[in-house]
């Protein structure tokens, strides 16, 4: 569904991508791991539109995207959860998430508000208060609900657990592997290594711009260079296999 290859990208003249290559299959959840600073932020952006490559190809089922828009893009069913959620804090639960269809442009829509109360139940209960004095948690899930309004076919998450209690990231990402096995394809950057690989089917490594390591989820969380780096455990220990 999505292919990448040999992109660059930079900021203020930094070099933050350096020729990064990989592919999420449809139906599939990915996860992009590495340290702060390593491009992978970057990397949704560049996907989504909101910063221009200097070099190599995105193509989403086939289509190169150069040259399109980020609204275009969202346009195309290939939508972004962005890190710090991005709510409009002075408008209602209920008027941000009809926002999110701004972006179904005559295409079907896939997640109605019903479904969207379903998956996260507090937002039909706060539908008409103000999204600014949700709590963190609350609020990530608004900014889920928002973009599922736009039908998307790839859902982008930026860091969704960042900043929440371990109580409250483990309901996210509950709710991100519920909408995985109904069909959505995902592609996930998470800070939290150890949710991240147990939540997903396969996994890349980035650091400093490039991707260092790619495989299966349950083999990088086993992997030793991967647990000493960023399980927090000795090398050789054997995380929790992925959910």
């Amino acid at each position: 569904m999505l292919e990448i290859t040999d992109l660059a990208a930079a900021y203020s003249g930094i070099r933050a991508l350096k020729g990064v290559g990989l592919h999420v299959n449809q139906g599939e959840m990915v996860a992009l791991i590495g340290p702060n600073g390593a491009g992978k932020s970057t990397l949704l952006n560049v996907i989504s539109g909101l910063v221009r490559k200097s070099a190599g190809t995105v193509r989403f089922e086939g289509k190169d995207l150069a040259g399109l828009s980020a609204y275009q893009i969202s346009r195309i069913g290939l939508l972004q959860v962005p890190e710090g959620r991005q709510i409009l804090g002075d408008l209602s639960v209920r008027e941000n998430l009809q926002l999110g269809s701004t972006a179904l442009h005559h295409r079907q829509s896939t997640h109605t508000l019903d479904r969207i109360h379903d998956l996260f139940p507090i937002l039909a209960e706060r539908r008409d208060q103000r999204a600014g004095s949700l709590s963190g948690g609350q609020q990530q899930m608004l900014a889920i609900g928002r973009a599922l309004m736009g039908a998307p076919r790839l859902l982008l998450l930026d860091e969704p657990s960042l900043g929440l209690s371990p109580l409250v990231a483990q309901q996210v990402l509950s709710a991100l592997r519920r909408l995985n096995a109904e069909g959505l394809t995902i592609l996930l950057v998470e800070q939290n290594a150890r949710q991240a690989l147990r939540s997903t089917h396969r996994a890349y490594l980035i650091e400093q711009g490039l991707v260092v390591k790619e495989g299966g989820s349950e083999d990088l969380s086993k992997d030793p260079g991967v647990i000493a780096h960023y399980l927090g455990q000795a090398t050789g220990a054997h995380s929790a296999s992925p959910a």
